[in-house]
């Protein structure tokens, strides 16, 4: 009966003494293991360790930190019992801008932050496919539009006109440049609107003359050839003055009439001159017989018939009868200075001959 019970005795105290081992254990085990607090993506979980340092743990809770993941804490840091560890694991997300597409790793919360850690920088008029303040996921794509609006100013000629004047006093069928024509200078500014490099708008804005253009003035001649007339030349038609049917050889239309006499305001003799009241012919002036003429127009030593004034030999010339102008001689230096200019009188030019 007593060794029954001493063997019953120490069967308990060795399961006693084991519970004990037990206790120590597990209460060695609490006190010398951690509390954790280990935050993933903004999702907190509480995990006990008795891992010391921070790189032991993550491979104890099978958690691989990439290059481009963020970590509030060096692994190698020591672990004490409450500490909070952040990790965020970088997502994959694609930017085109600029001609290109790259993919990207990053921790950043929003698409603005994203592309301020890329370093790209927004015009003010480029355009985002998300919203800046859209939250990143994994396998967002990011597209940046440029959008551009420049000025462009541009200097064109402006060409300049060419004005063609009449001129009675040039050959008809010569041409002579009275004034030089130059180009002016036009400013344009032009807006236009580019996407990614392509025009999509333009627009004029401004003209503005810099420099106006200066036209160039053209003479025409318009006084026709003057044919020479000779004794041989014939007759173009007749005319009845009084009863007297005579030919003539040419008729000029709308000639000026002036008078002039010998003395000196006319002639520049006076009657001691030698040549006083000589004509250039070497004939003698007479009241009602001498005219001065341009040679060129009426030969001289020819008769004319002037409407009005009655018949007159061409015998003299004068510095101031060119064209189609005939000066009348007269005696009398009162009449000369009050006949004055006539104009609009018709001439027929006959010939060597008087009708």
């Amino acid at each position: 009966m007593r060794v029954r019970n001493k063997k019953t005795l120490t069967a308990l105290l060795a399961s006693g003494l084991i519970t004990v081992v037990i206790i120590l254990c597990w209460v060695l085990y609490v006190f010398n293991s951690k509390e954790i607090y280990l935050v993933i993506n903004d999702e907190e979980k509480v995990i006990q360790t008795k891992e010391d340092v921070l790189e032991d743990l993550l491979k104890e809770q099978n958690i691989i930190i990439e290059a481009n993941d963020e970590i509030s804490k060096p692994l190698d840091t020591i672990l004490k019992d409450q500490d909070k560890i952040m990790i965020n694991f970088a997502v994959p997300v694609l930017i085109k801008a600029d001609g290109q597409s790259e993919l990207v790793y990053t921790t950043a919360d929003t698409v603005k932050e994203v592309i301020e850690e890329q370093n790209i920088e927004l015009g003010p008029q480029d355009e985002v496919s998300t919203s800046l303040d859209a939250k990143v996921m994994e396998s967002l794509e990011i597209k940046i539009t440029r959008i551009e609006t420049a000025i462009e100013a541009v200097q064109s000629p402006i060409a300049y006109d060419v004005v063609t004047i009449e001129d009675p006093t040039l050959q008809e069928g010569k041409e002579v440049i009275v004034q030089e024509g130059s180009e002016g200078v036009l400013l344009t500014k032009t807006e236009k609107v580019t996407k990614d490099g392509k025009i999509i708008s333009e627009k004029i804005i401004q003209e503005v003359v810099q420099i106006e253009s200066t036209n160039q003035i053209l003479a025409k001649g318009t006084l026709k050839p003057i044919v020479k007339l000779t004794s041989s030349s014939p007759d173009v038609a007749e005319i009845t003055v009084n009863g007297n049917t005579f030919g003539y050889k040419k008729v000029l239309n709308n000639v000026k009439l002036t008078a002039y006499d010998a003395g000196l305001k006319s002639t520049g003799k006076t009657k001691e001159h030698p040549q006083y009241g000589i004509t250039y012919t070497g004939t003698t002036v007479k009241e009602g017989h001498t005219v001065a003429v341009d040679p060129n127009v009426i030969p001289l030593g020819w008769w004319i018939y002037i409407e009005g004034y009655g018949f007159r030999r061409a015998e003299d010339i004068g510095s101031a009868v060119k064209g189609k102008k005939v000066d009348i001689y007269y005696d009398d230096e009162n009449f000369v200075e009050a006949f004055g200019t006539k104009r609009g009188y018709t001439v027929y030019v006959i010939g060597p001959n008087k009708p």
